[in-house]
């Protein structure tokens, strides 16, 4: 098959989109199908200080055509935000390339603004249509304003094919946008098991001092915070820790000034941004991994972490429960519990048997159960079900690729914080 893949971020946008689109895109070329992705990116100051920026790079495994997603750039030098006039040079782009060679399937990451595009797309080429739901589209796109209520209403009830990665994101969804769950397929994310290793074979070692590790996003909603805060009660304990909080996000600064506020500023690193490649050794320099998030649409920092040997504390949240049992697999928390936090993170630097015993569970789990071929399988099968099937248009009643900017509903925040989305 010949697939247009459509993604919201590639890198060197730093995303767990990046991360998702690379791992399917290879593995379904692996399978012998030919994937075309075309991705957003920024270049803006703005967004390259929270993501990086420029052009997706060139892949050896499928082509790849960046798209600057100026309207959205515009949200943060000169608002309202124009995703309208993004979402049209996303279809106009695939269009042109299936007038070169025929596409099979459409398949978008995250449902706005490239899973509405993906719908038209379909609409004109009639072609099957994939949109996989992946994170703040179904935390809260939709909730923000009238227009992207309409928007997930489109791509929700009309996609002909849903991807979700687990029954927790997805009664989330259910809740949020009153959409039947039969609608949903859930293909759970995965990771690289052959680039995430533990380090030099070993489970559960702390060194001296400690390292504490925040990997990903650094962002409030994502609980960086809640880390600085958790590592200075420890310390605050007596434990000779090092924090360490890695990569890039929204909330770099506040996250990097609250520790220099509480003191701990010889007790912290910030090595800023990491590519794909060398995210493993970001792994590798901590000995527990902390992830206090909000909320995830499948968390593949911490299938990550799991497959590097780090036990790993993170949080009673959509998206994490799926994957990690607190006992079993890691430990679980309450989101923004700091307390608990605490003394979950303090068990693990007393108790040496219980950092392997979790360790030691997650690494053989990540192995057996989330590898990506089993996901680009799974995903190809549904790619066949749809193929010939009558594409649904009907979602042109709720909304349309004709609306201009000038038109929505110009209240949301996402227009002045584009960003968020």
């Amino acid at each position: 098959m010949r697939i247009c893949f459509i993604s919201r971020r590639y890198f060197p946008a730093v995303s767990g989109m990046s991360v998702y689109a690379r791992n399917l895109t290879k593995a379904l070329s692996e399978r012998g199908h030919e994937v075309v992705m075309i991705s957003q990116y920024r270049e803006d100051p703005v967004g390259v200080r929270i993501y990086g920026g420029g052009p997706p790079p060139e892949e050896p495994w499928m082509q790849v055509r960046g798209l600057r997603s100026v309207g959205e750039e515009l949200g943060a030098c000169a608002p309202p935000a124009d995703f309208e006039s993004d979402m049209r040079k996303m279809v106009a782009t695939a269009v042109s390339l299936h007038q070169e060679r025929p596409f099979d399937a459409v398949h978008a990451q995250y449902a706005y603004p490239t899973g509405l595009a993906a719908l038209e797309v379909s609409r004109l080429l009639n072609i099957p249509n994939v949109v996989s739901i992946q994170g703040g589209d179904g935390h809260w796109v939709g909730l923000c304003c009238e227009t992207h209520n309409r928007a997930m209403q489109a791509v929700l009830k009309h996609s002909m094919g849903l991807v979700i990665g687990c029954e927790s994101f997805r009664a989330e969804v259910v809740e949020n946008h009153g959409v039947s769950p039969n609608r949903f397929t859930i293909i759970p994310g995965a990771t690289n098991t052959d680039l995430f290793t533990p380090r030099g074979g070993e489970l559960g070692r702390l060194r001296s001092p400690a390292r504490l590790l925040y990997h990903g996003r650094v962002d409030s909603r994502k609980g960086s915070l809640d880390f600085i805060r958790a590592g200075k009660a420890l310390i605050d304990e007596g434990f000779d820790l090092r924090l360490i909080v890695s990569g890039i996000g929204p909330d770099f600064e506040a996250t990097r000034q609250l520790g220099e506020d509480l003191g701990l500023d010889n007790r912290m690193e910030f090595p800023g941004e990491a590519d794909y490649v060398n995210a493993p050794a970001r792994y590798h320099a901590g000995d527990i991994f902390l992830s206090p998030t909000y909320a995830e649409g499948f968390s593949n920092t911490i299938l990550e972490a799991m497959a590097s040997g780090l036990p790993v504390v993170s949080t009673r949240t959509v998206g994490v429960v799926d994957c990690v049992r607190s006992g079993e697999n890691g430990l679980l928390v309450g989101a923004g519990d700091v307390e608990a936090l605490v003394d979950a993170t303090r068990s693990l630097l007393t108790n040496d048997d219980l950092r392997y015993r979790l360790a030691a569970t997650a690494l053989r789990e990540v192995e057996q159960k989330y590898s990506w071929p089993v996901v680009a399988a799974s995903m190809e099968q549904l790619y066949r079900q749809l193929i010939g099937q009558e594409v649904d248009r009907d979602w042109q009643s709720i909304i349309t690729m004709d609306e201009g900017v000038e038109s929505q509903d110009l209240t949301c925040r996402f227009r002045t914080e584009p960003h968020l989305l």
